[in-house]
């Protein structure tokens, strides 16, 4: 099912890329600085002006969507936690009590919770954005999690929201008990991995949870061959908030917003979306290097560097936050710091030879 390219990736391929990576160097180099001494500050400057198609980034406004759902696999025993927590998490985004909303007032990025299948009834409370699919997945270790149409309405849904983000920056996170599985099992499938390459400790399985944990997605993992396209992975195996976010992460690229990818679930999204409409990981910056075990095969796959690497696995968008004052401070160097030649300060001088 992948998608027309958008114009923003289409467009880095035509004559002009050429003049703006010379533009960009030199802007780059012409700073008052030794040469390359912001070392990969640079190289983030240079992603976002990238992303926006300009010399002068702007990276001043972040906001997070919170993406929820449950998972059928859940009730085989995969997380430490039981379903329902999914639900109480939910109420607690929208009372501000989560790390997710107290890193997004630290930095004053704005929230939204997405109910986008929640288990059980609708959760009726004010501020919750209701996009839910179904009440939750049927149980991927024994059918297919969702069924086609379910899979594009959920990235067809994200993407809208996606494309409406009002900042710069946009974050995604998630929040559904059993998701580390599920992603595990549609990013195997997408890599053609072996889900035990994968799986880790999620919310904190103790050893035996997590050699029943592996047990169980390899009998899930053996439903289907050993490499599937991603639209496909998502429906066998995947939940209706990373399709959604999936979605959201190529209507956000397709609209020039910069994009910070969270962390193991996210970064299954992430490998989703570049399936789905190839060239959007060209607005991806990859935010940290998570606790869980698989999260180094996916950034390897996808060629990325995380910036952080504090052995985080909380998803929410957490590490997606911490890493926006980062790139807000990128732009804003590339964009208002002082050339030689503005500032009057003598450049590197030439090798007389």
């Amino acid at each position: 099912m992948p998608i027309a390219a958008p114009s923003l990736w289409v467009s880095r391929m035509d004559q002009n890329r050429e003049d703006f990576e010379t533009q960009l160097r030199a802007a780059l180099d012409g700073k008052t600085k030794p040469l390359g001494s912001l070392g990969r500050m640079e190289t983030l400057a240079a992603t976002v002006a990238r992303i926006q198609g300009t010399l002068a980034p702007r990276a001043e406004t972040c906001a997070l969507t919170i993406f929820a759902g449950d998972h059928g696999m859940a009730q085989a025993g995969v997380s430490a936690f039981p379903q329902s927590v999914t639900r109480q998490m939910v109420l607690n985004f929208l009372s501000g009590g989560a790390a997710a909303n107290v890193f997004a007032a630290s930095i004053g990025a704005t929230i939204n919770v997405v109910d986008a299948g929640v288990a059980g009834a609708p959760i009726d409370q004010p501020g919750l954005i209701q996009e839910r699919i179904a009440a939750g997945t049927a149980n991927a270790i024994e059918e297919a999690a969702m069924d086609p149409g379910q899979v594009a309405r959920a990235f067809e849904r994200g993407r809208g929201m996606g494309q409406a983000i009002d900042a710069d920056v946009a974050c995604f996170g998630e929040m559904g008990i059993g998701n580390t599985s599920s992603a595990s099992l549609v990013a195997a499938k997408v890599l053609g991995r072996s889900v035990g390459d994968l799986a880790g400790r999620g919310t904190g399985l103790d050893d035996e949870g997590l050699r029943r944990k592996v047990a169980l997605l390899e009998t899930a993992a053996h439903r289907t061959p050993v490499q599937l396209e991603a639209h496909t992975a998502l429906s066998e195996y995947g939940g209706f908030e990373i399709a959604m976010m999936a979605g959201a992460m190529v209507g956000a690229a397709e609209k020039q917003r910069v994009v910070i990818v969270d962390g193991f679930i996210a970064t299954a999204a992430a490998l989703c979306a570049r399936g789905m409409a190839p060239g959007c990981e060209a607005a991806f910056i990859f935010a940290h290097q998570s606790a869980e075990a698989g999260h180094g095969v996916m950034l390897e796959a996808l060629g990325a560097t995380p910036l952080l690497a504090l052995d985080m696995r909380l998803g929410e968008g957490t590490g997606a936050l911490l890493a926006f004052p980062l790139v807000k401070v990128a732009a804003a160097m590339l964009r208002d710091m002082a050339s030689f030649e503005s500032a009057s300060v003598s450049g590197p001088v030439s090798d007389p030879a």
